[in-house]
């Protein structure tokens, strides 16, 4: 049996990597989950797992140093899975504070905390890794035409796509410094289940059940590539097992879609199978966000070439599980207010 420190396992990701690690993996794998419980933090993501013994969760915080060096005394961890950051770019814009904490100080707490427990006077234990889970943000933007490649420079436009790139780069140099073995990954956005309603899809189909306005940044023509997140968790457990220590990994869904886009469609599928009142009417626009990046595309050659992955849900098919998933799950986004108040 593996036992893995998974951070932020609570979250969107982290909740899905965790419940598809037990479904795969079964009985081969102990997780602990590390999570402080903010807002966008909610244990019901994990009700499938909660009564399974190898599954133990910590509430707390990754800046709490004495907290994470206990649990690497108190339990053989093979594997860090790092996906607790904060994560939203307007609340980045607004107060920086919080991002450059969690995220830059967090990581260099779990970088000390891996490499005290691993190291030995040989160089590391067998088997172990530190997995920093990263986003195509630290790249910053691209235009018309392109991708991001493992060897795009780092040009982050965000306080929090900086304070991401800054934790990457902590993580390269404990690699160069000290050897120890780690990996990072940077996925395009993703979409699906249990995702709080403040990302674009989840806020959409939220929005239109409660008919309240959707205010679209711009001229809405912003364009991303969107990953369904169960592929995203499949990618990330091959890097983990399989990923070459000291390298970064790119994975995307090859699946470029304007926001407008995104939001008609959204409004669409609603309208059509759900409720005829939701319409275009909805749709607001507003002034564009600070440092707003135009275009994400993300080439995953690397890791289909590699590790042989590749993203298995069509974004058509992706989509319509999202927003049947929360049509199914209304007390699910009710209990999120009341969580957030």
């Amino acid at each position: 049996m593996k036992t893995y420190l998974v951070t932020g396992g609570c979250g969107f990701i982290g909740a899905n990597f965790i419940r598809g690690m037990f479904e795969k993996h079964g009985n081969d794998v102990r997780i602990l989950n590390l999570d402080k419980l903010t807002y966008a933090g909610n244990p019901a993501n994990l009700k499938a797992v909660g009564n399974n013994a190898d599954y133990i969760f910590i509430k707390g915080d990754i800046c709490d140093k004495n907290l994470v060096n206990g649990l690497f005394r108190s339990y053989d961890i093979d594997y860090v899975v790092h996906f607790a950051a904060e994560s939203h770019v307007d609340r980045s814009i607004l107060s920086a504070d919080e991002f450059v904490r969690t995220n830059i100080l967090g990581t260099t707490i779990l970088l000390d905390a891996a490499k005290s427990a691993w190291e030995t006077d040989e160089g590391y234990l067998d088997g172990v890794k530190y997995l920093q889970i990263s986003t195509d943000e630290v790249y910053g933007s691209l235009g018309e035409t392109g991708y991001f490649t493992e060897m795009t420079p780092l040009d982050p436009h965000s306080p929090y796509s900086a304070s991401k790139a800054s934790a990457d780069m902590l993580v390269k140099s404990y690699f160069d410094t000290h050897k120890l073995p780690v990996n990072i990954t940077r996925c395009s956005n993703n979409y699906g289940p249990y995702q709080y309603p403040e990302k674009l899809i989840p806020l959409l189909i939220q929005n239109c059940l409660e008919k309240k306005p959707i205010t679209v940044y711009g001229d809405g023509m912003n364009i991303r590539d969107w990953l369904y997140v169960n592929d995203h968790c499949r990618a990330i457990d091959m890097v983990l097992h399989h990923g070459t220590i000291g390298e970064v990994y790119n994975i995307g869904g090859h699946n470029e879609k304007t926001n407008i886009d995104i939001v008609r469609l959204v409004i669409g599928y609603l309208h059509e199978n759900y409720d005829p009142d939701i319409d275009d009417s909805l749709i607001t626009y507003v002034a564009d966000r600070k440092g707003h990046d135009r275009r994400y595309a993300i080439n995953p050659e690397k890791i289909e070439r590699t590790l042989g992955w590749t993203p298995e849900t069509s974004f058509a098919e992706g989509i319509e599980l999202t927003i049947r998933w929360y049509l199914e799950n209304t007390e699910w986004l009710g209990n999120l207010k009341q969580i957030s108040v």
